[in-house]
């Protein structure tokens, strides 16, 4: 099994970082570099020499023919996911897209359907689902060992908000700590579950305190998601919130017959715990540190290395979205009508 040979468009922090995490695992061919900052094309290109260069996406995907591309890594401003998605995908390249994958459900909506016409893989960077302690949750809720889980609270609490200039411009961001973050906690709740229809979402983004009226760039949001079969998933994220540490990431999951949990340690954004509850009793269980960043991106490669083909999972991030647009306000592609969509999403109340 050859390995596919991949694009690299956005060399920022979190690009290179996704790089080096497939160069290391072997798991694909660094076959060409993009980004407008010449020092981060140079700086990837120190050890990847053979790599072909790019100062533009277009070009880039221009010559992916020639070069023998299958696929591209996007991390790049959110306001350019769509179109640089579309594009490659259009030109027969599977695509491995930063979160969030779009700015609302409609530019979601437009990329998964390229992947499905163009029959080629779509991945996101849900990189949390790719920890041990969540997988032994999603483990846990699926398995009964919880007995029927009827709840889960998925929070991110960040004590910083970006350094980058673009995440505060609505227009690019497409949103504050409720896109950037909660994109992260819809998908855990909902994955760790195994993606029940969503009935309905009960949602609230704020900016200093006040609730924002649409799409800003908010700093707090709250939300109660609706699951068919009577569970309900709480959500909450924030950028500079009074949380007392430098991060709370945290996934719960209660059940009938017990709880377990997913949290990080100390407020790192990198060490993690895993803790089963039993009544008034907890037992931490595992501990986990910085080997589980990059694991997304290996596992997409790897699975684009065996078959190219649309993969329907792709849809799980037009839920996301669905949920994002609801907290929003009820932007219009949140009540999308299930004719139109495998699941319906309640404007925010």
């Amino acid at each position: 099994m050859s390995l596919p040979r991949l694009g690299f468009i956005g060399l920022g922090w979190i690009g290179a970082m996704r790089l080096e995490a497939v160069a290391r695992a072997a798991a694909g061919e660094v076959a060409a570099l993009c980004d407008p900052v010449a020092e981060r094309v140079e700086a990837a290109a120190t050890a990847h020499p053979e790599a072909a260069r790019f100062a533009e996406p277009a070009a880039l995907l221009a010559a992916s023919s020639s070069l023998g591309l299958d696929g591209v890594v996007i991390a790049t401003p959110n306001a350019l996911h769509a179109a640089q998605a579309i594009a490659a995908l259009e030109r027969g390249l599977a695509v491995f897209c930063q979160k969030p994958l779009a700015l609302d459900a409609e530019e979601a909506g437009r990329i998964v359907a390229a992947a499905g016409r163009a029959d080629r893989l779509l991945g996101v960077d849900y990189s949390y689902r790719f920890t041990d302690g969540m997988r032994e949750l999603h483990r846990l809720a699926r398995s009964g060992e919880l007995g029927r889980v009827f709840a889960v609270e998925s929070v991110f609490h960040n004590a910083y908000g970006p350094d980058k200039a673009w995440c505060h411009d609505v227009a690019v961001a497409g949103g504050g700590a409720l896109i950037d973050l909660g994109v992260h906690v819809a998908d855990l709740a909902l994955w760790v579950l195994g993606h029940p229809e969503v009935r309905a979402v009960h949602g609230r983004a704020y900016r200093a305190g006040a609730p924002l009226a649409g799409v800003g760039i908010d700093d707090f949001a709250t939300a109660r998601v609706e699951l068919d079969g009577g569970a309900t998933a709480s959500l909450a994220v924030s950028w500079h919130a009074h949380a007392g540490r430098d991060c709370v990431i945290r996934t719960t999951v209660y059940g009938t017959a017990g709880g377990a949990e997913f949290r990080n340690v100390d407020g790192s954004f990198y060490d993690f715990e895993r803790a089963r509850f039993r009544g008034r009793e907890t037992q931490v269980v595992a501990r986990e540190s910085r080997d589980w960043l990059g694991r997304g991106i290996v596992a997409w490669a790897r699975r684009l290395a065996r078959s190219a083909a649309y993969d329907a999972r792709a849809e799980e991030s037009l839920v996301v979205a669905r949920i994002v647009d609801a907290i929003y306000g009820g932007r219009a592609s949140a009540a999308t009508s299930p004719a139109e969509a495998p699941v319906g999403v309640a404007p925010a109340g």
